[in-house]
This record gives structure tokens, C-alpha cells and sequence, in this order.
């Protein structure tokens, strides 16, 4: 049976209410989230039932909430662009940034909007199909939102690594050199 190698960053951090089986499972669907639950309970050396039992109550918890599929889009030849979007925001009264963030990721092109530190306040990640599409979704829909004082967008040109998944590893070459 095999055990984990190494505790990964799950098991660094401090999660309430989970329990040491449980951690072990999300250190591995967060790697893999098509393993199956007998595979897990091998890996863990657990009973299919407890493994099962134990994804359940995660799902039930919302500790789970998706379970998502990493896609190169540039060897799929599918035309997508994804931009990056520093905004800054006014917080509102009683509200914080909630609200605004609220607004902002209701669209369907915010692939994902989080709260931050430093020189602006909301992070957003927006696809579309063209540049243009991007520009003038930040245009029209974004910077026009109440309280959105600036938006600073950054064009992805290239992934290099996503989600933990590195794009086109570089294959490494096991020939020896021969000298003649």
C-alpha cells in the first residue's frame, strides 16, 4: 500500500474542523481530483467507505467546492485571453469591499476576483476571446462600476505554470556527450 512521500502545504496549514484523514484526501485531490476513491483508500490505507464518508462531508462542508481541470488552451488551438486586472477600490460604509467584489465576479468573463494587499485592493482574472474583448469588457462593464476608482490590466502572453501544473516541461535529455 502506498502512503503519501511528503506532507504537502495543506498539511502546513491549520484547517479547523478537518480532520488528519481528511487533510490527507484534500492533499491528494488537490493533485489529482480524478483519482478514484478506492485509489484513495489505498494511497491512505483506509476503507473505500471511511474515504468516501469523508469526501462527502468535505462536499457537505463546502470545504470541497469544485473539482476543476487545468487546460492548456495553446495546444487545445483555442483562441482565449486572459488578463489580469489590479483594481482599486473605494470600501463602502458597513460593507468593506464585499459589495463591489460581489458585483465584479457575478460576470461571466471574472474568471476569479480575490482581495488583496499592497497597491490596489481587488485582484481579477478575465478571459475572453480577443484582446479586444477583454479591453472593452474592463472598459464598459468594470472601471464603470460604483466605487472602482482605477483598473490597471495585464495581458498573459504566455503560461509558464498553473494551479501547480508546469506547461511544457522541458524534456530533459539522457544521452551522454561523446567526445571524439
Amino acid at each position: 500500500m502506498r502512503k503519501l512521500k511528503t506532507p504537502g502545504l495543506l498539511s502546513k496549514r491549520i484547517l479547523k474542523g478537518v480532520c488528519h484523514m481528511q487533510k490527507e484526501i484534500l492533499e491528494v485531490l488537490k493533485k489529482n481530483s480524478r483519482i478514484t476513491v478506492e485509489e484513495l483508500a489505498v494511497m491512505l490505507n483506509r476503507e473505500a467507505q471511511d474515504i468516501k464518508a469523508a469526501i462527502a462531508d468535505l462536499e457537505e462542508k463546502g470545504i470541497i467546492i469544485a473539482y476543476n481541470t487545468v487546460i492548456d488552451w495553446e495546444k487545445a488551438e483555442c483562441d482565449i485571453v486572459t488578463a489580469y486586472i489590479e483594481v482599486k477600490v473605494t470600501p463602502q460604509r458597513g460593507q468593506g469591499f464585499d459589495r463591489v467584489a460581489e458585483r465584479i465576479y457575478q460576470y461571466p468573463q471574472v474568471v476569479a476576483c480575490s482581495l488583496m494587499s499592497g497597491g490596489f485592493d481587488l485582484f481579477v482574472v478575465v478571459e475572453g476571446k480577443t484582446m479586444k474583448e477583454v479591453a472593452l469588457f474592463v472598459a464598459e462593464k468594470l472601471a464603470p462600476i460604483e466605487y472602482v476608482l482605477s483598473c490597471a490590466t495585464h495581458f498573459v502572453l504566455k503560461k509558464y505554470k498553473d494551479n501547480g501544473v508546469i506547461f511544457n516541461k522541458p524534456c530533459k535529455d539522457e544521452r551522454e556527450a561523446v567526445v571524439l
